[in-house]
């Protein structure tokens, strides 16, 4: 099991970062060359399944158990009236995603996705960003385990998705703090808020940034000043994917949100990821552009939950199985192109 000991070994582990086996994308490229199909035909297809490669060190690759892992926590700032919901819907959520009632139970059945979720101090909200810090180092360190803890070895494909109500507002706040750009840029409508809370939301980020950012130094400092309880084991999950050399598909602003700190200081540190989708969250367009990502999907999806990522499985799935499964210019005996 992946486990971060302190501030420290977190920092470390970010400089020593796996890469993908180029010799495995070489032969995935060759097989893709000797499939009957013209070159190039199947698009995206073929570069998912040369990307799945490199990270499983094999030509012929798996998605036998895709896994998605919801992580619920709440926020000290949503006290600001910066969402469309009470702070007791996290937690009324929480009980939703567990009797399989939510959009994300549904999306996960259709697409063969196991699915866990991990509610993490739903009592005991963050500290509110405009005001202190929202954890502790103890905190924050326990809530990266927390998410590299949910992350099982043998998965092949790792969805994150979160709940919390308030959360795109410490989200756009750790946005911000990576690549600039203001509040205002990277505020969105969230859960469908109106212009007032939006003023509130665009202040309360502001007030954060004052009291925030001139200390945050690295990406851990960042995460626990700024981020979230779910949105640190959101880092902390995609971080130990990276580690154990497993494919993530990315979610929507608040997932990306997530890592936005750790890509602002090690910009390859998404090259073991594929954005599932670009949701209606006004800052996400941006957030992939600064990690290099071109979504899968573009559907006007805004709910969280891990929703888009899981949506896309079915694509990734799809890419895999025409690698695999289709036989090549020799087997078939077709005569392939000039």
């Amino acid at each position: 099991m992946i486990h971060f000991d302190d501030h420290a070994a977190f920092s470390a582990t970010l400089r020593a970062l796996p890469v993908p086996d180029e010799a495995a994308i070489a032969a995935a490229r060759a097989r893709q060359s000797e499939l009957t199909k013209p070159a190039g035909s199947l698009g995206r297809l073929e570069d998912i399944a040369t990307f799945m490669a490199g990270w499983q060190g094999t030509s012929r690759t798996r998605i036998d158990r895709v896994q998605a892992v919801i992580f619920a926590g709440n926020h000290g700032v949503a006290a600001h009236g910066v969402s469309a919901f009470r702070v007791e819907v996290t937690a009324q959520m929480v009980a939703n995603f567990k009797a399989g009632g939510a959009a994300i139970n549904a999306l996960c059945r259709a697409g063969g996705v196991e699915l866990s979720v991990v509610p993490l101090d739903l009592d005991r909200p963050t500290g509110d960003i405009s005001r202190e810090a929202a954890m502790s180092e103890a905190e924050c360190l326990a809530a990266l385990n927390a998410g590299a803890g949910a992350v099982s070895p043998d998965t092949h494909l790792l969805v994150v998705g979160e709940m919390g109500i308030g959360n795109t507002t410490p989200a756009s706040a750790l946005c911000a703090a990576a690549f600039g750009g203001g509040p205002a840029l990277w505020c969105g409508s969230g859960s469908g808020i109106d212009s007032h809370a939006m003023a509130r939301k665009v202040r309360a980020v502001e007030q954060a940034l004052t009291l925030h950012l001139s200390d945050c130094s690295d990406a851990f400092e960042t995460l626990r000043r700024l981020g979230g309880r779910e949105i640190a084991a959101m880092a902390g999950a995609i971080l130990a994917a990276r580690l154990l050399r497993m494919p993530v598909l990315l979610d929507g602003f608040i997932a990306c949100a997530a890592i936005a700190p750790l890509v602002a200081r090690m910009p390859g540190f998404t090259d073991h990821c594929l954005a599932g989708h670009c949701s209606a969250e006004a800052g996400h367009v941006r957030l992939l552009e600064h990690f290099g990502l071109a979504p899968l999907l573009n559907l006007g999806m805004r709910l969280g939950e891990g929703s888009g990522a899981a949506t896309a499985v079915p694509i990734v799935r799809a890419a895999l199985a025409t690698h695999n499964e289709m036989a090549t210019f020799a087997e078939a005996e077709v005569a392939g192109g000039s």
